[in-house]
């Protein structure tokens, strides 16, 4: 069996950017994550105390996001990766990072950056 768990379109207010307005100002940033638990963290035989609590993880999403400043959103992504298969046993992570109002002097709905890691990567 195969389990993935998704957190959709987590929306957060932070100063990531290269632009000096972004860093001062800020700017809404949607993030999407799923990842894939360890066989013995799957929560499959309904043992909460084995299972990923997925409050705890958006908690170290909220905190990677808002409380360190990236100029880039691969960075940022990256690190949301990095510090969620360092906090929790997962096999697989990927991480979207949306940019609703990315400065580029053009209409577009929004910029997204996509990162996977494995355990051990």
């Amino acid at each position: 069996m195969s389990l993935k768990v998704r957190l959709q379109n987590m929306v957060f207010y932070a100063y990531h950017g290269v632009f000096p307005a972004e860093k001062e100002l800020g700017q809404r940033f949607e993030v999407d994550v799923e990842y894939l638990p360890k066989k013995e963290a799957s929560g499959c035989d309904d043992d909460i105390a084995k299972a990923v609590n997925y409050a705890e993880v958006y908690q170290v999403i909220k905190g990677i996001v808002t409380e360190k400043r990236y100029n880039l959103m691969e960075t940022l992504a990256g690190a949301i990766a990095d510090g969620l298969l360092a906090s929790f046993p997962l096999c697989r992570v990927t991480v979207r990072v949306r940019k609703p109002a990315a400065p580029l002097g053009a209409p577009l709905d929004y910029v997204e950056i996509e990162v996977s890691k494995e355990a051990g990567e």
